[in-house]
């Protein structure tokens, strides 16, 4: 018996999110311009600093700071407003004299030709650092209309386009190539919009006819108990695939970016969903419990709901057989709107996480083994979150079961 093939590996998830908040200190990123600008600035300065040393070496050589007049006294009287010369002295006395006297004021000379140049380089580094700046804004400017554009696709705006002009270099080589990009997604995109709605109506109404059927003739009091038996089964068959086919639907909706979006308070969103599920707790023993708190978030009203009733029907239906629970609490932390589902259940690995956000996976179970759901509860709740900018996290409960919470912007 040939063996089971591995499922498919899931693909890498995105290290970038395109709609996550700009740092509240963005001068102290380590941008391009930065770097170009710390790049020019200081090429110039090592170039004046070079420039400035040489400059000093000639003028000391020029004036030889330390070498004797190239004249001397040989008799008469000599004064000076500058120097502190003898005034009964020898000639040779008088020659030292001067000689300390031109060489100190080499030296004075020197240190002044110095301490103007180091200040008229300082201020030509300022404003060789704001030049480089400007220059690399100017030559980095089509980076930032890429960035916009990237940002405004994000949020499925796929109609945006760079289009950008100049010079045939490598900046317009990559924002021709980045528009192509975006026309080829947005025919990709376009037709998969095309083909979702063409599935809902084409695979709601086969099967929507064939559960008219169905119950049509299990309304008939004469059929043979065999043929009722059967008629269950299929009808449940048909169920399960109408569950199967509005899942899918929804998970290929919600994966783009939420575009109408309204207030919504999470906790009435949440107990909608409690109301929906209670009945199937109260048949499994399942007590629900937990205070929601106001949570207002600008979304879809709808699609927060499915998340609130895919996790609250996860919770109870996998949970344990005895004294079981389910807790659901919303509130608003960090700036952020939370709903948090825990429930008992049974222990859940922490390695085993991640699969479950996976499309048909279930713990320890076969792809089409159970009767519980069609596999995709997860996966939508995940895929809503995302185009709602939030994000949604797993954990094992200490004693079996999961936390799950749920993070959307308010």
């Amino acid at each position: 018996m040939a063996a089971t093939p591995a499922p498919p590996q899931a693909p890498p998830k995105p290290t970038w999110d395109p709609r996550r908040p700009a740092p509240p200190f963005p001068w102290l990123r380590p941008t391009i311009r930065i770097r170009l600008t710390l790049l020019y600035g200081g090429m110039f300065l090592i170039a004046g600093i070079l420039l400035l040393s040489i400059i000093y070496l000639l003028a000391a050589e020029a004036l030889n700071v330390g070498s004797e007049l190239p004249f001397k006294i040989v008799e008469g009287k000599v004064t000076s407003d500058i120097c502190n010369l003898p005034s009964q002295a020898s000639p040779s006395e008088f020659n030292h004299a001067m000689n300390q006297c031109v060489n100190d004021q080499r030296k004075a000379a020197l240190d002044n030709l110095l301490s103007r140049s180091l200040l008229a380089l300082l201020g030509l580094a300022v404003i060789a650092f704001a030049f480089g700046y400007a220059m690399a804004g100017r030559v980095l400017s089509p980076l930032g209309r890429i960035t916009r554009t990237a940002r405004a696709v994000a949020g499925s705006d796929l109609s945006r386009r760079i289009e950008l002009d100049g010079p045939d270099d490598e900046l317009k080589e990559l924002a021709d190539t980045f528009d192509d990009m975006l026309e080829r997604l947005q025919r990709a995109f376009t037709a998969q919009q095309r083909f979702v709605g063409n599935a809902s109506h084409e695979l709601r109404t086969p099967l929507a006819i064939n559960r008219t059927l169905l119950e049509v003739h299990l309304s008939d009091p004469g059929a043979p108990m065999e043929l009722q038996q059967l008629g269950k089964t299929l009808l449940a068959t048909n169920e399960r695939s109408e569950r199967l086919v509005e899942g899918l639907l929804l998970l290929a909706r919600s994966d783009n970016q939420i575009v109408e979006r309204g207030p919504v308070d999470l906790a009435e969103v949440a107990s909608q969903a409690i109301d929906q599920v209670h009945g199937e707790a109260e048949d499994k023993g399942v007590r629900i419990r937990g205070e929601q708190k106001p949570a207002v978030v600008q979304g879809n009203g709808v699609l927060l709901e499915r998340i609130a009733l895919n996790l609250v029907q996860n919770a109870v239906r996998y949970n344990v057989a005895e004294d079981g629970w389910v807790e659901v609490t919303t509130e608003v932390q960090h700036g952020q709107a939370l709903l948090v589902v825990s429930n008992t259940g049974p222990i859940v690995p922490a390695y085993e996480i991640d699969n479950l956000f996976e499309p048909f996976r279930r713990l320890r179970t076969e792809r089409t083994g159970s009767d519980k759901g069609v596999g995709l509860g997860l996966s939508i709740v995940r895929s809503v979150a995302r185009a709602h900018g939030g994000h949604i996290y797993a954990q094992p409960r200490e004693g079996g079961g999961l936390v799950m919470r749920v993070t959307l912007p308010i």
